[in-house]
């Protein structure tokens, strides 16, 4: 029996996501089955109940990913369903170590800045299609398993004056990554477009300029962080500032932009306040709270760094933020879908 919601199987028809295979049954908190007893994972990797749950672990500390995660499983004390990797310029992926991960049961995020010298408008006009074709080529012969791709994530802050540093050039350089890759035979990338979603940029006039299109973009990513203007999950995903009224936070946003996409959380964290030691433990209990009023949402990838640009996101840097971070990561809409066989 395949029963979910209505708003789920609408976001998935919109996307044009055909579901993939099943993926396991479902229990009511006294045991019994639920009459929701089949949840499956879309061509696009959208959940059909509840959201992925994910982690960048150990960010800035060197460890390699699989030690990284191992850990990061441990500490929160459940399997993730994303693994959020890093890579720049000519690095290929998934490398081996990505791929054991991925066997496992694990879907993969791959972030990839294709050039850190070569300007957006010079990838656009074909300045690194070596590198690209050589990234394809290794793909479709080691990889056959779907996986999520971000490319040159948090443009906005890179946005400039100098010429070919544009909304315009980045959204060509994307859509023709993307193009080269999938005519190169890459067919099982699942792309995400990541914004900061941060208001000071989100009302700049170009952009709406960044995006690089529909027909190249599957989910929709938010990085947002709980800094001082952040009390709770609704004011982060929905961040506002009083000097820039126009803004009405990037979820909302999204739902009148993109009402057919997924939205991925695919970074987030909570800093330390040293004037609120139970600001983390607050916060997570929060997101377990409100997260089914954000029914789009259909990722939340956390950030976990103890050295994290603007301080420490790990989740467990104390024993009520640990515990309050691991009973959100056993909520029912973090493990009503599984994550599918690869």
């Amino acid at each position: 029996m395949f029963i979910v919601t209505r708003g789920i199987i609408a976001l998935a028809l919109v996307a044009g996501c055909a579901p993939a295979s099943g993926t396991g049954t479902s229990t009511r908190p006294d045991g019994l089955l639920s009459h929701q007893t089949t949840c499956v994972v879309t061509d696009k990797l959208i959940p059909t109940c509840g959201a992925w749950w994910g982690i960048a672990p150990d960010v800035f500390t060197g460890t390699r990913p699989a030690h990284a995660i191992e850990r990061a499983e441990q500490r929160m004390g459940r399997p993730a369903d994303i693994v959020h990797v890093y890579h720049r310029g000519e690095e290929l992926f998934p490398t081996a170590e990505e791929r054991a991960l991925a066997a496992g049961r694990r879907l993969l995020l791959i972030n990839w800045k294709p050039s850190r010298t070569q300007t957006w408008a010079q990838i656009a006009r074909g300045a690194v299609d070596s590198r690209i074709d050589a990234l394809a080529e290794h793909i479709t012969r080691t990889f056959p398993g779907r996986f999520f791709l971000t490319i040159h994530h948090e443009p906005e802050n890179d946005v400039n004056s100098r010429r070919g540093m544009s909304a315009q050039d980045y959204a060509a350089m994307y859509r023709h990554v993307v193009s080269r890759l999938r005519d190169r035979g890459v067919r099982n990338a699942v792309t995400v477009m990541t914004y900061m979603g941060a208001p000071n940029w989100a009302t700049k006039p170009w952009f709406d300029r960044l995006y690089p299109g529909d027909d190249v973009v599957d989910w929709i990513g938010l990085d947002p962080y709980a800094d001082g203007r952040v009390s709770d999950f609704a004011t982060l995903v929905d961040k506002t500032r009083p000097d820039h009224p126009t803004w009405p936070g990037f979820y909302r946003w999204t739902q009148s932009r993109f009402p057919g996409k997924p939205i991925m959380v695919s970074e987030w964290g909570a800093f330390e306040r040293k004037y609120a030691p139970r600001f983390k433990s607050d916060f997570y209990a929060s997101v377990r709270l409100q997260i089914r009023n954000y029914p789009q949402i259909k990722a939340l990838v956390y950030f976990d760094s103890p050295l994290a640009p603007r301080g420490d996101t790990r989740f467990d840097t104390t024993p009520e933020a640990a515990e309050s971070f691991a009973r959100l990561g056993r909520e029912r809409h973090f493990t009503a879908t599984k994550v599918p066989a690869q």
